[in-house]
């Protein structure tokens, strides 16, 4: 039986499917330890295993797909495999620009990429800059990306603001708030999925999953695929999001 789209209304629970979903993708490295191999070799597993949730995306009609490739903690690992992972986001992005105008996908990169070489930082803005008008999937890659870091440029932004007289510091609300944040403009968090079944957050999105829920597999990242993405879809479905307020039908 053919799935409903996913951004359809279901009368009966009164529920919607995941409309903004985000991923820690864990476990390159375990899944290549392993099979005897060298940890790059799972990353670029997984990077097959991207494509698959970006095409499970657009099939199931998904406005956005977070991605979590990079964290800013990640610079601590070996020299090696950081100019190997480097190497294949360039190599990603420079190899699936065709697909991403071809299937109407707009990229954008959050982080600061000011850490990243010349090159990749000019690959990236050049994506960006050719699939800025695509108006399908929003396709969000999380790289050098911390949700503390994320929140303290966001107040970075508000300060510089407040001194300049442009904006005043009584009127600065939580929405005010996220409009300085990486994620500014696009639709919450509904459901956040982690791979590799570590139970934690990893400074991932941190202001804005505070009301998203989250979806825990023991599936290392290389082997995710349209199975387990629907998985977690149904989670979610059979799941009721109360936002702080009361259960349906419980007595007061």
């Amino acid at each position: 039986m053919e799935r409903k789209s996913s951004l359809e209304y279901n009368e009966k629970n009164h529920k919607y499917n995941p409309r903004h979903v985000a991923i820690i993708m864990d476990g390159n490295g375990r899944w290549a330890n392993k099979k005897g191999k060298m940890r790059i070799f799972g990353h670029k597993e997984g990077f097959k295993a991207v494509k698959e949730a970006i095409r499970f995306s657009i099939i199931n009609d998904l406005k956005i797909l977070t991605l979590y490739a990079f964290s800013s903690e990640n610079w601590n690992r070996p020299l090696f495999e950081i100019k190997s992972l480097m190497e294949l986001f360039y190599y990603a992005l420079e190899s699936e620009i065709k697909n991403l105008k071809k299937y109407n996908i707009r990229l954008k990169v959050i982080g600061d990429i000011t850490y990243f070489n010349k090159k990749l930082q000019k690959s990236i803005r050049n994506a960006e800059q050719i699939t800025s008008n695509n108006n399908g999937l929003i396709l969000n890659i999380a790289a050098n990306y911390g949700g503390r870091w994320d929140i303290i440029q966001s107040i970075k932004k508000i300060i510089c603001k407040v001194q300049k007289g442009i904006l005043n510091i009584n009127n600065i609300q939580e929405k005010t708030f996220s409009e300085y944040l990486s994620t500014s403009k696009l639709l919450p968090v509904d459901l956040v999925i982690r791979t590799g079944g570590e139970k934690r957050i990893s400074n991932f999105l941190l202001w804005q999953i505070a009301y998203s829920e989250l979806y825990f597999t023991d599936v290392l990242w290389p082997d995710f695929n349209h199975y387990v993405f629907q998985q977690a879809i149904d989670a979610f479905i059979s799941r009721e999001r109360r936002f702080g307020g009361c259960k349906k039908n419980e007595k007061q």
